[in-house]
């Protein structure tokens, strides 16, 4: 264990313990589905009627009644008359189908009246007004049913669940263009006397001794990502007071609040001390996780307040495995699959004991046609560039000390695999 930290808890014991105090839920919004992407549902959507509402062609061909059909063969065709022609959009009475009668139909028009099937345009020879059916057709044949897609009274969506680009076109075939979603707002606050804003920084780079706030951007970019909206509320120097009243007043105005910096067991590590003050229900400083061991959480009036460390890939580290999984729980939502890949380790990765690591790595594609990961950093918390570079972090377990090179390990991606000297 890293000096000052006498004793940490692994992120499954403190996940299992802190959630049972975050008894609050995110307020619910009505908005269009042109703006629900990426949002959680806030209540189920049942669908009001069939999709599609009448039986529609899945083919180009005839609409039949199958059983004039029946007994068909290229050597024995049977010849229907042809009435007409239905389009996509015409309605089901414009043709009503006598016996030895056919309607030519186009791919998604509705059956007219009396047709049960449809012949393909390959299973059949035209020849003026009629047409050879050189091939039968089952009733319901080559026909996309009333309610094949969705059922009137279905439970399409559930409470919860994330809605994706696909859902959005769903949600209007149903008829519905408004839905109830969740909206959790995150007040992100960053702490420290040597923080300086980008937008403030000269030409030649910061004074000595100051640092860019880079990593406001990396936890505003994640909260976005999970389809949340972060509020940041700027920066405040390392004055105990100051950082309580700031906390205290984001917890009465949103829904969660991450801070940054001043999380450690250092002199002027003062946001752990101001969140104290606060008396929270319920309070874990540090994690049995690398990087990001000084990564904290406490819970005040049934509200998250994720402390989090100061450099951006241990803040993006305790996000992961911290922050994530607390605001979906808020909102009933699962975390979404994530791509990965095995690889075989190009040299030995060394983690302590009883503690979670997550190793940035370089993902390639060797010129062998083999899948190789090469680790980019074992520490430097504050080394961000690392997750540009890479593409890929590898979790080493707490009841592993590393992996040897030429061990094959499953690696998460975060962007795609990189070709040999890429």
């Amino acid at each position: 264990m890293s000096a000052g930290f006498k004793e940490t808890r692994t992120v499954d014991q403190v996940l299992n313990e802190a959630i049972k105090y975050v008894r609050h839920r995110p307020g619910v919004i009505e908005v269009p589905i042109s703006e629900a992407l990426y949002r959680y549902l806030a209540e189920d959507v049942v669908a009001r009627f069939d999709v599609p509402g009448f039986n529609r062609s899945a083919v180009d061909g005839y609409a039949v009644r199958s059983i004039d059909t029946f007994g068909a063969s290229p050597t024995n065709p049977i010849t229907l008359r042809i009435i007409g022609f239905m389009a996509v959009g015409d309605e089901p009475g414009k043709f009503a189908l006598n016996p030895g009668e056919a309607v030519e139909i186009s791919t998604g028009a509705a059956l007219p009246i009396n047709a049960d099937a449809v012949v393909m345009y390959e299973d059949t020879r035209r020849s003026g007004d009629y047409v050879e059916v050189l091939r039968p057709v089952p009733p319901m044949g080559n026909v996309s049913r009333r309610g094949e897609d969705v059922r009137a009274g279905e439970v399409m969506f559930r409470r919860g669940m994330r809605l994706l680009p696909w859902d959005l076109g769903v949600l209007a075939s149903m008829g519905v263009y408004r839905v109830r979603v969740y909206s959790l707002r995150v007040a992100i606050i960053s702490t420290g006397n040597e923080l300086v804003e980008v937008t403030d920084v000269p030409q030649e780079g910061p004074p000595p001794g100051r640092v860019i706030n880079s990593s406001r951007f990396v936890i505003e970019g994640l909260v976005k990502s999970l389809g949340f909206d972060p509020v940041y509320l700027g920066i405040v120097g390392d004055d105990i007071d100051r950082i309580a009243k700031t906390v205290e007043d984001a917890i009465k105005g949103y829904d969660a609040v991450i801070t940054t910096g001043g999380i450690s067991v250092g002199r002027v590590d003062y946001t752990i001390k101001a969140v104290m003050k606060l008396n929270p229900e319920y309070v874990n400083h540090g994690l049995s996780i690398r990087p990001g061991r000084p990564n904290s959480i406490a819970v005040v009036n049934g509200k998250p307040v994720f402390m989090l460390s100061g450099f951006p890939v241990a803040a993006a580290t305790g996000f992961d495995v911290l922050v994530r999984p607390i605001l979906l729980h808020m909102v009933g939502g699962e975390d979404e699959p994530r791509p990965v890949v095995k690889g075989v380790l190009t040299r030995r990765v060394s983690t302590p004991v009883n503690t979670r690591s997550f190793v940035r790595v370089r993902v390639y594609l060797g010129k062998d046609g083999g899948v190789y990961v090469e680790p980019l950093a074992l520490t430097g918390s504050g080394i961000l560039s690392t997750l540009v570079r890479g593409n890929g972090i590898l979790v080493v377990p707490e009841n592993r000390e590393g992996f040897d090179e030429g061990d094959e390990v499953e690696v998460t991606l975060t962007r795609p695999i990189y070709r040999e000297n890429a």
